[in-house]
């Protein structure tokens, strides 16, 4: 990819919410794009050495810390990762386990050991990812741009993409308007344009296979809309580009698919708050950590909005209850990333976002399934 991101699909953040071992580390890591990455790299090994510090207070079985040391090198020297970078790396290892994640969210320095993955800030990055793909599609043209919040665009080289519509369908132009076979003026025009529209989505599925960005059309009618009713990628995003995308550069292209990602992502919080005060008015939502964590141990918790970057230092046992540890107790995971990781792991949403965006002000709020 030209933005050098590797957002975690919804089956790897499940892999990481149940891997539990006490000697989980997690390292978060800002980096620059346009950097040679040997700052990173040398940041890297200074925060590896906070975790194997930190490892010394666990009990580990024989040969798991040589098995965490050997990790922590095989990603301090992959030379690759470092001269491809976005704008945070994520690293998650314990023994017999090693996962990185590129991230294009600006995410906050940190090296911990608990007993499970910290990845409160990861979610952040699933929440509202700030890349994604333009597909700038005409009768005479189509392309695939990827974006990011940092970088210049990148136009993908898409293998079996058809030049155009005429192209798509074995013909020197679709605006014939005698009769061919059973289909001739407008509505053969569309059957045509349907079968080009459905050529680009067969050549996309290889390069948008297992991703979960948006896809962002730049099209103009009726295009846009055929488009829409054949495109397989479940993540196409709800509002595109109007107008014909021909003459458009991929820096505008790009600059205004941010400007539609921004305001997808503020109806998308803005009907989710709203709902929030719908279910207020039917007692089904809770602002206290206690509430919440019981009813996210007892899978009540529909959606959760979590405060990204405040930790509340505590524990939550297998019945939901909730011990508080003292303020300046040291601690990355704390009791809003395991409520988080339950709600999670009983298919409830997680929406990890700044505090101003939490309703009530708080660490945390919940939409309920069913009142308490």
């Amino acid at each position: 990819m030209g933005l050098h991101t590797d957002i975690p699909t919804s089956a790897q953040i499940e892999q990481l919410l149940r891997a539990q071992h006490p000697a989980s580390a997690s390292i978060y890591l800002p980096t620059e794009p346009a950097s040679s990455g040997e700052a990173e790299r040398i940041a890297f090994r200074n925060l590896t050495g906070e975790v194997l510090s930190q490892l010394a207070e666990v009990e580990l079985a024989r040969g798991e810390l040589d098995e965490l040391r050997d990790a922590f090198e095989t990603v301090t020297e992959d030379g690759e990762l470092w001269r491809q970078l976005a704008r945070s790396l994520a690293v998650f290892v314990s023994p017999g386990f090693l996962r990185t994640f590129r991230l294009p969210n600006r995410l906050v320095e940190l090296a911990e050991v608990s007993d499970r993955f910290h990845l409160k800030p990861l979610l952040r990055a699933v929440t509202f990812p700030q890349v994604g793909y333009v597909l700038a599609l005409a009768e005479g043209s189509v392309r695939l741009v990827e974006f990011g919040p940092d970088l210049p665009p990148v136009e993908v080289n898409v293998a079996d993409l058809p030049r155009d519509a005429a192209s798509a369908v074995g013909k020197s132009s679709i605006n014939d308007p005698s009769p061919s076979g059973r289909i001739q003026g407008g509505e053969g025009q569309k059957v045509r344009l349907r079968q080009y529209a459905r050529s680009v989505d067969e050549a996309l599925r290889p390069v948008l296979h297992g991703q979960s960005v948006p896809l962002i059309v730049a099209a103009a009618q009726p295009m846009d809309s055929i488009f829409r009713s054949v495109c397989s990628y479940p993540h196409l995003a709800p509002t595109g580009i109007q107008g014909s995308p021909d003459r458009a550069t991929s820096a505008e292209l790009s600059a205004e698919a941010r400007g539609v990602l921004d305001d997808i992502h503020a109806a998308t919080l803005r009907d989710l708050r709203g709902l929030y005060e719908q279910r207020a008015g039917q007692h089904r939502t809770a602002t206290d950590l206690v509430d919440v964590a019981r009813a996210a141990t007892n899978g009540a918790v529909d959606t959760l909005f979590a405060d990204m970057d405040e930790v509340v230092p505590g524990t939550v046992d297998e019945a939901g209850a909730v011990t508080f540890l003292p303020e300046n107790d040291a601690v990355a995971y704390g009791v809003s990333d395991e409520i988080a990781r339950r709600v999670l792991l009983n298919s409830g949403t997680v929406l990890a976002v700044r505090r101003d965006d939490v309703p009530g002000g708080g660490s945390l709020a919940a939409i309920l399934r069913y009142p308490q």
